[in-house]
């Protein structure tokens, strides 16, 4: 995710048709779309999250956090930016979490599938010495003794090979399981590949989801280097 963008930056790509900013119809400040979800009116005049930016009609785009998204439910944000009725549930962050959820196990199935995935707190123990681990994750009510260990493993073995240890907390044990077709499953580690990086992308989208997104970049603040983060 790029934390920082100069402004000739943002021109450009909005000169390029690539429009990677848009307006948040509850704050009316810019930001780039991976810190935003679009709404758009369905069947029925009923508001729905368009998570993947595909849906036909013109989209309402709140930031991407549980807050925003309840504030923009209570201050009618989606009629006055459609001008027009609409139907808004008041359950709407509750969806929009369920299905971000979803797409995070989604994507720990595709990576299982594609054998990025073992499972096993004895396996990962073993797997740490032997092989890159791209990315740990537990179970979010998991023991803490059992994560804390291979937490400790896995991020003394990355500060020595010199990489970035991910740890993933966000789904339950048994929504772990259901990702992977089995029960009980309490840790998985990732290794390396794009099927990894897309589920290291859901979890931390529906972390920020959780947690609230940083306000937008300042001008001021913008003048500096862009930088660039983990997914």
């Amino acid at each position: 995710m790029v934390a920082n963008e100069r402004p000739d930056i943002r021109e450009a790509s909005r000169m390029e048709g690539k429009d990677l900013f848009r307006q948040c119809a509850l704050t009316r400040s810019e930001r780039v779309t991976g810190d935003l979800i679009r709404f758009v009116a369905g069947p029925g005049d009923t508001i729905y999250p368009d998570l993947t930016h595909k849906l036909p009609g013109r989209g309402v785009w709140i930031t991407a956090d549980r807050e925003s998204i309840s504030a923009a439910v209570k201050a009618r944000a989606f009629a006055r930016s459609l001008k027009r009725k609409v139907e808004v549930s008041e359950d709407l962050p509750g969806l929009v979490e369920r299905q971000l959820t979803q797409r995070v196990v989604e994507a720990l199935a595709l990576a299982n599938k594609a054998g990025l995935v073992v499972c096993g707190f004895d396996k990962i123990n073993t797997r740490l010495e032997r092989e890159r681990i791209a990315t740990l994750v537990h179970g979010a009510d998991a023991a803490r003794d059992g994560c804390d260990k291979l937490d400790r493993k896995y991020t003394a073995i990355a500060a020595d090979r010199g990489f970035k240890p991910i740890i993933i907390d966000i789904l339950t044990i048994d929504e772990i399981g259901l990702a992977m077709g089995r029960s009980n499953v309490v840790h998985a580690a990732l290794t390396p590949g794009g099927a990894a990086k897309r589920f290291v992308g859901e979890a931390e989208r529906l972390a920020r989801y959780r947690r609230g997104i940083a306000p937008p970049v300042t001008a001021k603040a913008a003048s500096g280097e862009a930088k660039v983060g983990s997914p």
